[in-house]
């Protein structure tokens, strides 16, 4: 994290930007993703995208935990397609009872 702040890190909120079907996060102008789909009351969070220079600041699991608290809050099943998302949820058992690997 040489070249940013620990507090733009820190402070940075997670917004859920339905249009584009992703939940983002802005760090001093380079935006990190969870992109998803959204078909018969399932998300699909497809793929989690985080800038080099703000890897290991975890981004990621924040991205994660949104878009998981977000589907427990809207009843909503989730598909963990994205390497990254299925780990976490591996690692969190509180969501493992709505969430799913399979695509069936």
């Amino acid at each position: 994290m040489a070249d940013h702040d620990y507090r733009s890190v820190k402070s940075a909120a997670v917004v859920h930007n339905a249009a584009n079907q992703r939940f983002e996060m802005d760090v001093d102008g380079q935006l990190s993703v969870l992109e998803y789909t959204f078909k018969n009351h399932r998300l699909f969070l497809t793929h989690t995208a985080v800038p080099p220079a703000l890897r290991d600041e975890g981004l990621g699991t924040k991205l994660a935990h949104a878009a998981l608290e977000y589907a427990r809050k809207n009843e909503l099943n989730v598909v963990a397609i994205c390497p990254f998302v299925k780990e976490y949820v591996g690692s969190h058992p509180e969501y493992q009872s709505f969430v799913t690997t399979s695509m069936a």
